[in-house]
C-alpha cells in the first residue's frame, strides 16, 4: 500500500511538515509496513514559499529591501532547480510589516516586491512565480514596477515615487528602461481573486478598508486608480479593467501583467505544479489531505480543492482530515475528496484543541486509518 500525504497547515499549532510526519506514524502503527511520503502544501498564500522550498530541496533567499513605507525591512524568496525563484509579495510589501496607527494606503508602495524580483533576475533566475495576496498597498504595482526601470513621470516631468498617492498624478510612463532581463523570464502570477483594478469590486473599494484607508480616502484612491486606467490603457492598449485579477493586491496584478507580461494563474494550481504534485501521484492507492478548517470557502483555490481534484484526475482516492469543519465543508466532497474527519474528539474550547494539537492530529489519523484498514478487510 502507497500513501501520500499533502497537508496544509494548520495555522497556529500544526506545519504542512509536522501533519506529514504525524500521519506516517499513524498509518505505520494501524498498517504496520507501508509505503509513505509526503509534501508540504499551501495554496498560494502565507507559507507559499516555505512549501515549496521544502518540496524541491530549494534555498531561501534573504535580503534587505524597502517595506510598504519605504523603511528598510528585511525579506526573502526561495529558489530551486537553479532557474525558479517563488515569491510572496506579502515579505516585502505586507500588511502585517505595517503598524497599525499607521496603515494608510495612500502611503504605502510595493517598491519591496520589484526588489525581490529584481534580485532574482541579478542572480540567474528566469522562472520567476509570484504570490500576491496580504499586501498593505494600493499603488496600482507602481512602485514594484519602479524598482524594475519603470519611470511614472508627472505632467511636468517628474518622477513619481510610486505610493498610492500618485495614482492621480501619473501622466506619462516611461518603460525605456525597464530590466531588459524581463523579456527572457516567465513570471506567473498567483492570484486566486478575478476582481479588477477599478469600479466597485475593484482594488480600492474591495480591498482598501481592511489596509487602514476610511471611506475618503477610499474616495482618493479609486479616483487616483481610474486616472492611472486611462494613462495605462492610453499608453499601452490594455484595458485593466477587463483583466481579471488586475486588482489583487492594490493593483499589482495590473503592473505584473502590463509591464512584466505576467501570466494570473490559480495559488494552488501553481504551487501543485511547482512541486511536481502529478509526478508524485504515480502508484499512490490513498491520498491524506486537510486544513484547519473545512467549510464553503475550501472548495475555492484551496489546498484540498487543489489536492483533491488532481488525485481525482488520477483516479487516486482522497480522505480529509481536518481541525474542525464548518457550513458547507461537505461541499469539499465534490472535489476529489471521498471523506472527512475531525481530528477533535469532543467539545473544547479552540485553546485547548490548539495545545494539544499533535496527540489530536494522531489519534485523528489512527481513527481514520483504522476506517480504511476496515473497509479494506470488508473487500477480501
Amino acid at each position: 500500500m502507497k500513501l501520500l500525504f499533502a497537508s496544509d497547515s494548520f495555522k497556529g499549532s500544526l506545519t504542512s511538515e509536522k501533519t506529514v510526519e504525524l500521519l506516517g506514524r499513524a498509518a505505520r502503527d494501524v498498517f504496520g509496513e507501508c509505503e509513505t511520503s509526503g509534501v508540504p502544501v499551501a495554496d498560494g498564500g502565507e507559507g507559499t514559499v516555505e512549501a515549496v522550498i521544502a518540496a524541491e530541496n530549494g534555498e531561501l533567499v534573504k535580503l534587505n529591501v524597502h517595506g510598504p513605507l519605504m523603511e528598510e525591512a528585511e525579506a526573502f524568496y526561495g529558489v530551486f532547480d537553479g532557474t525558479k525563484a517563488v515569491i510572496e509579495m506579502a515579505a516585502a510589501s505586507g500588511l502585517p510589516m505595517v503598524p497599525e496607527e499607521k496603515r494608510n494606503p495612500l502611503n504605502t508602495t510595493t517598491y519591496g516586491t520589484g526588489e525581490l524580483i529584481k534580485d532574482a533576475l541579478e542572480k540567474g533566475y528566469r522562472d520567476i512565480s509570484i504570490a500576491i495576496g496580504g499586501s498593505a498597498t494600493n499603488d496600482g504595482g507602481m512602485g514594484c514596477a519602479r524598482a524594475l526601470g519603470v519611470r511614472f513621470l508627472d505632467e511636468n516631468g517628474a518622477e513619481l515615487e510610486g505610493f498610492g498617492r500618485d495614482l492621480a498624478k501619473v501622466d506619462r510612463i516611461d518603460v525605456s528602461g525597464l530590466d531588459d532581463r524581463i523579456a527572457d523570464t516567465k513570471i506567473t502570477v498567483m492570484c486566486d481573486v478575478t476582481n479588477p483594478l477599478c469600479g466597485e469590486n475593484g482594488a480600492t473599494w474591495t480591498f482598501g478598508r481592511q489596509k487602514g484607508a476610511t471611506e475618503e480616502i477610499q474616495k482618493e484612491l479609486e479616483a487616483g486608480m481610474c486616472h492611472y486606467r486611462d494613462v495605462i490603457f492610453a499608453t499601452f492598449g490594455i484595458n485593466c479593467d477587463d483583466v481579471q485579477g488586475a486588482g489583487a493586491a492594490g493593483g499589482l496584478g495590473a503592473a505584473l501583467k502590463v509591464f512584466l507580461n505576467g501570466q494570473m494563474k490559480s495559488g494552488i494550481e501553481t504551487v501543485l505544479d511547482l512541486i511536481r504534485f502529478d509526478e508524485r501521484l504515480e502508484g499512490v492507492d490513498l491520498v491524506v489531505t486537510g486544513e484547519g478548517r473545512t467549510d464553503w470557502q475550501s472548495c475555492f483555490g484551496k489546498v484540498m480543492q487543489g489536492v483533491g481534484m488532481r488525485a481525482r484526475e488520477h483516479g487516486v482516492q482522497v480522505l480529509g482530515l481536518s481541525g474542525s469543519l464548518g457550513k458547507g465543508a461537505l461541499d469539499i466532497c465534490n472535489c476529489g475528496v471521498a471523506s472527512l474527519m475531525t481530528t477533535v474528539n469532543g467539545p473544547m474550547p479552540l485553546s485547548e484543541a490548539l495545545e494539544r494539537a499533535e496527540e489530536l492530529y494522531y489519534e485523528g489519523a489512527v481513527r481514520m486509518f483504522r476506517f480504511v484498514k476496515a473497509g479494506m478487510d470488508l473487500g477480501k
